[in-house]
Order: C-alpha cells, then sequence, then structure tokens
C-alpha cells in the first residue's frame, strides 16, 4: 500500500529543505528523501568544503609572505594536511547535522533514507516503500563527469568528492581541467607545498570568461609556480610504478606529465540516470539534464526540478533561487521566471574573480553599442595597502539605455565587490546611479564609481 503525500521532494541540496519548510508550514503532508549526505553538494563535497580548504591554503600563503608586511617568522612554514582536513571536517559536520536535524525535526514533513526512483508520475519507490503524490519536486543535483579517456581504468584519480578525504601532502597533483574546480584545487594545494600541473585542452583557462580574464588569472597561477599545459589534444593516461602518466598532443614540449596523484576537474553531469524518469515520463536533453520552463515544470505539469539537475543554474544561489521561484509561484500568487535571474557567480581563486551579467564577448557578439570601463588593481588604494595588486576591475554598458550589461571583478574582494554592481542591475537603473554613490574610503568598491566615469565606446 502507498503512503500518500501532497508533496515528495527527492534530495536535500540546497534547494530541498527550504521548500519542504514552505511546503509542510503551509499544511501539506510532505516528504523528503536523501540517498547519501544530508545537505548535498555544497555543504558536503562543494562550496562549504572547498572554501574551507581555501582559507587554510590562504593562511599558508600570507604566513610565508610575512616578511612582505614587516612581520618575520622564523623557520619554515610547515602545512599538516591531517588538521587541516580535520578543520574541514568540522565545519562541514556542523552543517550536514544541522540540515538533518532540522528536516527530522520539521513537523508536517517525513524523511526517508535511501534511492528514490519514481514508478509512475505520480509515484517514487525508496527502500521498501511506495511513496504517492500529486507534487514531486526533483533536486538530484550533479556529479563530477568522467570521460571515456584512454587508460583512465588503469589508474587511480580523484574527483572533487574524493580530494575531501585527501589528508596528506601529494607529492606532485596533475589536475585534468582548467576551469573552476581544477583552478581552485591547483592554487589551494600549490600553497600547501605540492607541485601542481594543470593540463587543459582549449587554448586558454576558465573558456567561458572573456581572453583578459582568462590571462590574469593564469599569470596569478603562474606566479606561485603552478605549471600549465594548453592546447592539450588526445590526452591519456597510465600507470608507471607509483606513478602517474598524463600523455598528450601538445604544440610544445614535453608530451607528457609524470606526477603522483590525478584530479580529474572536466565538468559535471547530473544524476538523472537513475531515476526512472521514463516511468513517470519525463524528458531530458542530450547531456540528462531535465528540461523545464520558465517556472521550472517539466514536461510533466505536476513535476518540478530545482538546483543543477535542469541545467539552468550550476550554483548554490541559483538552486536556493530555484525554490524562491517555485514557492512564490505556489504559495504566494507571486509569479517568478527563471529568466528574471542575472547571470553571477564567483571563481575561489586568490584574489577571486566576480561575475556579473554579460561578458565582453557577449556584448560584442551582440552587435549592440556599447561603452567600457576599466581599472587594474594596482590602481586601486587597497589593493595596494595589502600588496595583493593581481587582477583588474571591468564594466560594460550600454550605450543607448544607460544600463549595466556586464562585469568582471578579479581582485582582492572581487567576489563581494561584484553586488554593488549586480544590484544596480537588477534595480534597472542606469549606470549613473552608482556612478554618483560616494563609497567609504578606502575599499575597493570605491573606484567603482571612478571606473564609471572613465568609460569610453567599446572599439
Amino acid at each position: 500500500m502507498a503512503e500518500k503525500y501532497d508533496a515528495v521532494i527527492i534530495g536535500t541540496g540546497q534547494a530541498g529543505p527550504s521548500l519542504a519548510g514552505r511546503l509542510a508550514g503551509s499544511g501539506m503532508k510532505t516528504a523528503i528523501l536523501e540517498r547519501k549526505l544530508f545537505g548535498g553538494t555544497c555543504v558536503n563535497v562543494g562550496c562549504i568544503p572547498t572554501k574551507t580548504l581555501v582559507a587554510s591554503a590562504r593562511a599558508a600563503h600570507m604566513a610565508r609572505r610575512g616578511s612582505d608586511f614587516g612581520v618575520m617568522i622564523d623557520g619554515a612554514i610547515e602545512v599538516d594536511m591531517k588538521s587541516v582536513k580535520a578543520r574541514k571536517d568540522e565545519i562541514v559536520r556542523g552543517s550536514n547535522e544541522g540540515v538533518e536535524n532540522w528536516l527530522k525535526n520539521m513537523p508536517n514533513l517525513t524523511v526517508y533514507e535511501g534511492h528514490g526512483r519514481f514508478e509512475s508520475a505520480n509515484s517514487i519507490r525508496v527502500n521498501d516503500d511506495l511513496l504517492e503524490a500529486e507534487k514531486i519536486f526533483v533536486n538530484v543535483g550533479t556529479r563530477a563527469f568522467v570521460p571515456d579517456m584512454p587508460g583512465l581504468d588503469s589508474v587511480d584519480y580523484l574527483t572533487n568528492s574524493g580530494m575531501m578525504e585527501v589528508d596528506f601532502l601529494p607529492e606532485h597533483l596533475i589536475v585534468i581541467g582548467g576551469s573552476y574546480i581544477g583552478l581552485e584545487f591547483a592554487q589551494m594545494y600549490r600553497r600547501f607545498g605540492s607541485r601542481v600541473t594543470i593540463v587543459e585542452t582549449l587554448d586558454r583557462l576558465i573558456s567561458r570568461d572573456d581572453d583578459d580574464v582568462s590571462e590574469a588569472v593564469k599569470e596569478i597561477l603562474e606566479s606561485e609556480g603552478v605549471e600549465i599545459r594548453l592546447n592539450a589534444e588526445c590526452i591519456e593516461v597510465a600507470q608507471r610504478g607509483d606513478q602517474v602518466v598524463v600523455g598528450m598532443e601538445c604544440r610544445e614540449d614535453p608530451k607528457e606529465v609524470v606526477g603522483s596523484h590525478l584530479l580529474l576537474a572536466v565538468g559535471r553531469t547530473p544524476n538523472t540516470d537513475d531515476l526512472g524518469l521514463d516511468k513517470a515520463g519525463v524528458e531530458t536533453d542530450g547531456r540528462g539534464y531535465i528540461t523545464v520552463d520558465d517556472q521550472l515544470r517539466s514536461n510533466v505539469p505536476h513535476i518540478w526540478v530545482m538546483g543543477d539537475a535542469h541545467g539552468r543554474g550550476a550554483f548554490t544561489h541559483t538552486s536556493y533561487n530555484d525554490y524562491e521561484i517555485i514557492a512564490a509561484n505556489l504559495l504566494d500568487n507571486d509569479p517568478r521566471r527563471v529568466s528574471d535571474r542575472i547571470t553571477a557567480y564567483a571563481l575561489y581563486v586568490d584574489p577571486p574573480l566576480g561575475r556579473a551579467g554579460l561578458t565582453e564577448r557577449e556584448v560584442r557578439a551582440s552587435g549592440r553599442k556599447a561603452l567600457i570601463g576599466k581599472r587594474l588593481m594596482t590602481r586601486v588604494g587597497r589593493a595596494k595597502e595589502r600588496s595583493e595588486t593581481q587582477g583588474f576591475m571591468k564594466v560594460l554598458i550600454d550605450a543607448e539605455t544607460s544600463r549595466i550589461l556586464g562585469a568582471a571583478i578579479l581582485g582582492i574582494g572581487g567576489d563581494e565587490v561584484i553586488h554593488s554592481i549586480l544590484d544596480v542591475m537588477y534595480a534597472d537603473a542606469p549606470y549613473t546611479v552608482i556612478q554618483r554613490a560616494v563609497h567609504i574610503h578606502p575599499t575597493v568598491t570605491e573606484l567603482i564609481p571612478t571606473m564609471l566615469g572613465e568609460i569610453e565606446p567599446l572599439a
């Protein structure tokens, strides 16, 4: 006999618990399923643990730079990787257990631990239980993509999840993939003390971003000793004793890199292949992402999708916004849409990159008349005070409407400063609003009005 619910949520990642709270609080009999770790990717193997590790790596980096600030430290700087991991584990445990306890003590909510699969459009099997619901919300996230790479089945390799268990210092970490996950781990482990080599198939890092951003990030990493191999085609891997060998066709020699450990960071794939979506009639695209409309409904009207599994956002903040959109439409009579969302994200190398809206490449491709402003961090007082002058800030303006089209801030505080621009974009206000604002000195943000006062036509 099936247990009947008003709503069932599959997955306890960022969007799931908050939606459960709203649905259960509104009087709906609600169930939520978790097959492994409460809190999903962000809490357990994503944002929280990686940024915790980034913080430890920065502490080591700044300790080594102590003399730059007149601070003398006797002896070599040593990193205790077991203590680094223990700190990370403690912070993750607090978040993970916090989500689990919240859900298990939530009135009108039943928690099921196990893997859920559709048996029909309205029923889900989890362990020995069959659940039926009028509304179903899929929140299953993504996992590391493992490519069909020659020799990969013969070597040990790590993904972002496996890196969470590392409590030692790899002698030489080879990172395949030059985008966000790979770059953060590359700099992190270089600062811990490993030799690090990044292997990227394309001709530049973080290909989604503009050329000047990619080049600046490359310079930052190389200045710290990270080795970078671009244009690495036909990659293959092999085991050679206790070493792993990555062979490639490159424009430059050598044609192989030999290291102690291998990290794959070549993208993500949705956790939709074992949900029984075919039994529910739910459609996916060619990559396995569930197709949704502007209010996050699948092609089956009573099945919604939140988080990374629909391919319309791959961040914790977009997942939470998915919850907000669904709750507003279902419970608040407040029509909200995914297309109202402005693209925004950060890359947590140090210094970080904050991004909002269109890239310069996208603006050029649109053919619209635009203005551009750019300022090097060497011309920002706060950056000079901190002796962290790498990077730049850049903004693009629609010449006809005076609206901000996009911005990139690569530099100290870039992940925070970008929000002063993002908020003006959401307000649909002209750039002159922020240009004429009086910001506090000395800060990074105070130079945004200065930069906006120096904009010129995009050539």
